[in-house]
């Protein structure tokens, strides 16, 4: 053969090797889980590389948030994680109270505990089973969102809303709980355990489960950390660090519970994380409810009256309640000049509010630290030189809701 035939040979096998395919995993996708797009070069089924594109349901919250009065900034905070939106209200609730220097009963700290930990339940069932869905496994998915639905309706019991919850107020709550609450959690934490066993029974040792998600998607605790990962996918990287201990609120200094971490920052770690952080919020429920105990039942809300919505009877018979009622619906309450930022544990990670107040009754600047927003950045360096099925449950994984991603 000669040296012109060799070179045509090896000009023909360069070429056929450069050939790659460009595929859009998105924006209205199956396999996205939101609206939000991905753009991949893939040779045959290896991932190359990845770019994302944002902005498909952007709603400018935090612009919206400077023409509202801060008891109407709370609805905004629902649309953010939708599948935890109490811990997103509690969030800012806890911020607006920061700036004024309100501090909490005990009683008020300990039913937003319980509210927090269950909306953490239900972000993380919502999560695995997903990846488990993405894997080809439909059972476990089934089994646990009948759990799901049952947190949904003790939501319901108390504010009348499901997933989007608008769930208590600045001080407290609107209303104390009822006693059909307090049925329906009694008879959920006794039946979680067994439905959580279950799960994990169908996964966790599933070998087909184990091969397909151990490796996909990794990454290291040091490029997390660069990043500005928190939450469940920092920790499933080795790294221990979680709000609730690190930077305690609700009364979180009074409950006793681990910090579950990972080793590799693969799916599996995420999962097994997030999976083990369900038996620690079932756990902190159960001490909550404890510590309830020895405590007045009667109150629920702190002793501020210019934010506590007073009673209708009251509101027809008492003209300071009638000025009260007036002034928090209308939106007419000034809110003193500060500069703060509350973080607290999402069910993705860090939730941050910075709050710019300049004195009056709507905020004049409102940012919110959204975890989705910050550990997507790395999801093209997670999948690159993956597998295309890789790149699928590396994104469930990451649990990134589109609510959140692009607010």
């Amino acid at each position: 053969m000669s040296d012109q035939e060799i070179q045509h040979i090896q000009l023909a096998e360069d070429a056929i090797e450069k050939q790659t395919t460009t595929l859009n995993l998105g924006p209205t996708h199956p396999a996205t889980h939101g609206i939000f797009e991905n753009v991949l070069e893939i040779d045959g089924e290896k991932v190359l590389s990845a770019k994302q594109n944002l902005g498909y349901i952007h709603r400018a919250f935090e612009k919206i948030a400077e023409r509202r009065p801060y008891g109407q900034v709370q609805p905004l905070t629902d649309r953010l994680n939708y599948c935890s939106a109490p811990i997103n209200n509690i969030g800012w609730q806890l911020t607006v109270e920061k700036l004024l220097g309100l501090k909490m009963p005990k009683r008020v700290d300990y039913l937003r505990v319980i509210l927090m930990e269950l909306a953490r339940i239900a972000d993380h069932l919502v999560c695995n089973s997903v990846v488990a869905v993405d894997t080809g496994a439909l059972t476990p998915f089934t089994y646990v969102f009948q759990i799901r639905e049952r947190i949904y309706e003790i939501y319901e019991s108390i504010c009348g809303a499901r997933l989007t919850t608008n769930i208590g107020r600045v001080g407290g709550f609107e209303r104390n709980f009822t006693d059909d609450t307090w049925k329906k959690l009694d008879a959920l934490m006794a039946d979680f355990p067994k439905a959580l066993k279950e799960f994990e029974t169908l996964l966790n040792r599933n070998r087909i489960f184990m091969d397909r998600c151990i490796g996909a998607g990794p990454i290291s605790a040091e490029r997390a950390l660069n990043y500005g990962f928190t939450g469940p996918n920092l920790r499933a990287t080795g790294v221990d660090y979680d709000v609730r201990v690190h930077s305690p609120y609700c009364s979180y200094e009074d409950f006793e519970f681990t910090i579950p971490v990972g080793t590799n920052g693969d799916v599996y770690d995420r999962y097994m994380v997030r999976n083990d952080e369900m038996w620690q919020s079932y756990s902190i429920i159960q001490q909550a409810l404890e510590k309830l105990k020895d405590l007045d039942p009667s109150v629920y809300h702190a002793d501020v009256p210019a934010y506590d919505l007073p009673e209708k009877k009251d509101v027809y018979t008492k003209m300071e309640a009638l000025i009260y009622h007036f002034k928090i619906v209308m939106g007419e309450v000034d809110i003193k000049a500060g500069e703060v930022y509350h973080p607290v544990e999402g069910g993705n990670g860090e939730l941050g509010f910075y709050l710019i107040s300049d004195g009056g009754r709507a905020p004049f600047r409102l940012h919110f630290r959204r975890p989705c927003f910050i550990y997507y950045q790395a999801y093209p360096e997670m999948i690159e030189n993956g597998l295309l099925s890789d790149a699928v449950i590396a994104l469930s994984s990451l649990n990134v809701i589109a609510g959140e991603l692009d607010a």
